[in-house]
């Protein structure tokens, strides 16, 4: 299949979004109108064949999960580095493991704690109630690296974990033994250096030091092949679903990077149906669309109560 945006390419046989190509470009200027009603959101979401649910980080922020947006977002979750003088798009180069692999594990081995001791809000729970009822089934695509949606009950083979995954690990040596899992053990801490002080995990085929198999940026060493096998079974899930009434459900999804916002409109484009957009800040939808104001649990929930309603 190929949808009609000449910013989406092909990567053998399929789509390779911008999410993959690093492309951050937005179409602002479709966006027209703002609907805001929860009963026309549990309409469409109740008369759905198959649900496409999209989600970006603001899905995890009421999970408990820190809240970066903003100049001083960053700082406020991690005052470490506030420090140091280094905000998040400079922590999160690759760089760092070659440099000092410690500093750098640090701050992702942190993150991976932080991640395991969180537990999905009950909004995750909603959508994979309301997913389990459809015929033709559902998909996750999500930039999260978190694991949320496994953690949910999920199916692992039906999510896209569009920047990867920090449960999973790749080589710095690029040795030949691939994307590994990150296994059980923890990294240890030192929150005030933001440092780890225990072993930092290493690579089962050379014993050299790993990094998370999660995209960075400026990120040319992320080896994207489970996200791109990911993304193989999710096209051929959106041909079969063409002809459906296909439900788009976007939570979380921000305009600073915005490949989540323009991979779920460019789905209602190629397969038609219905967008349901949900942000707090940046609900506006393209014309005839969904769009609710307001953080995903909270519209979820809200949603949940006008179909009992019905």
């Amino acid at each position: 299949m190929s949808m009609r945006n000449p910013s989406v390419v092909t990567w053998k046989g399929c789509l390779a979004p911008r999410f993959l190509s690093g492309n951050k470009g937005t179409k602002h200027s479709t966006y027209r109108g703002l609907m805001t009603s929860l009963d026309d959101a549990a309409r469409v979401i109740e008369a759905a064949d198959a649900l496409l649910i999209t989600a970006g980080a603001g899905m995890g922020v009421d999970s408990g999960l820190p809240d970066f947006r903003g100049g001083q977002g960053f700082w406020n979750a991690y005052p470490p580095y506030r420090a140091l003088k280094i905000d998040f798009l400079e922590i999160s180069s690759p760089d760092w493991f070659r440099k000092d692999p410690a500093f750098a594990w640090g701050f992702y081995g942190h993150r991976r704690n932080l991640y395991r001791e969180t537990q999905p809000h009950n909004g995750y729970h909603l959508l994979r109630e309301w997913a389990g009822k459809k015929k033709n089934g559902y998909f996750v695509v999500a930039s999260n690296v978190d694991g949320a949606f496994k953690k949910a009950g999920f199916e692992e083979d039906r999510i896209v974990e569009a920047h990867g995954s920090i449960e999973w690990n790749q080589c710095l040596s690029i040795c030949g033994a691939g994307i590994t899992p990150a296994g059980p053990e923890t990294v240890e801490i030192d929150t005030d250096q933001m440092r780890a002080v225990s072993q930092i995990p290493t690579c089962p085929g050379c014993s050299g030091t790993t990094r998370p198999n999660i995209m960075m940026f400026g990120d040319p060493y992320w080896d994207k092949r489970r996200t791109e096998a990911q993304l193989e079974r999710f096209y051929a899930w959106l041909t079969g679903v063409r002809k459906k009434n296909v439900v788009v459900i976007e939570c979380g999804a921000g305009i600073e990077i915005p490949s989540i916002r323009e991979r779920s409109e460019e789905v209602i484009e190629e397969v038609g149906g219905k967008l349901v957009r949900i942000n707090p800040a940046h609900a506006r939808v393209p014309t005839g669309q969904i769009g609710l104001e307001m953080g995903a649990l909270e519209a979820l929930s809200k949603i949940n109560l006008a179909h009992s309603s019905m």
